[in-house]
């Protein structure tokens, strides 16, 4: 019970990420309307180079071990160099994924200091390995949305997700992880804090792929409701010029566009 259960319950989320410059880690966070497309989240520095560069991103799910090799047409990305946040966007058939997404922390909330938290990721020193760590929040950066946490993270575990303990012991999505802040005295490295930036960029990213949705909807009724009047049309003209229902009722007309 407890944080072995929710590690458990985060697994098949959680997703290593390679480039040709590079590794970390990421999560899956979400479907479009249709479920067509999925995306998975990770810092922006993990695949930003190879955004640049137009370079293939693989992409492999922990729990199922398939790996995904994305070429540069392959997926769209969606990168805040500022947050250090990205979403990679492809096709969902072409992985399989859980049917539901994880809950997110609300944009416009964040976990009091002191709360218990965790996060997951492919350290280098450890790979292949998927390790788990926990700490507390040691502070809100409201000016990048983004946490301090009394916590470590090693090289590979960027991108990686950060979670809350929920009811049934569910994960809740908090964020991402970002950078490791050593606390540098006369040269030596001492223990430092945990930077993790939050799930606004998750949102963003979800309401721009929403409008995308809405739009592409919107105009096939558009396309639907020409096609609808111009039968409509055809079948008028065949008829005779006089002729009207037997009512006496007007032909109803053709739908406007919402």
């Amino acid at each position: 019970m407890g944080w072995a259960t929710c590690y458990e319950n985060v697994l098949p989320y959680v997703f290593a990420i390679e480039t040709p410059e590079g590794a970390g880690s990421g999560v899956f966070f979400m479907y479009n309307d249709t479920k067509t497309y999925a995306a998975v989240a990770t810092a922006a520095h993990v695949v930003d180079h190879a955004d640049t560069w137009k370079l293939p991103i693989k992409l492999r799910n922990h729990n199922t071990g398939k790996e995904l090799f994305l070429k540069d047409d392959d997926r769209v990305l969606f990168v805040d160099r500022r947050r250090d946040t990205a979403a990679i966007m492809f096709l969902a058939s072409l992985l399989e994924l859980p049917q539901e997404v994880l809950p997110l922390m609300a944009a416009n909330k964040y976990k009091p200091i002191g709360t218990e938290i965790a996060w997951v990721g492919y350290p280098s020193i450890a790979h292949p390995n998927l390790c788990f760590f926990s700490g507390r929040v040691s502070a809100f950066l409201m000016s990048d949305d983004s946490y301090l946490i009394d916590g470590v993270a090693i090289n590979g575990v960027s991108g990686g997700p950060v979670f809350s303990l929920s009811d049934k012991d569910q994960p809740m999505l908090l964020g991402t992880v970002s950078a490791y802040m050593p606390n540098r005295i006369r040269g030596d490295a001492l223990p430092g804090l945990l930077r993790v930036q939050d799930v606004t960029t998750f949102h963003e990213t979800i309401n721009t792929v929403k409008s995308i949705d809405d739009a592409r909807k919107k105009k096939r009724e558009e396309e639907e409701a020409r096609k609808l009047q111009e039968q409509q049309s055809q079948s008028g003209s065949d008829a005779p010029a006089s002729a009207t229902p037997a009512d006496g009722a007007q032909p109803a007309e053709g739908a406007k566009p919402a």
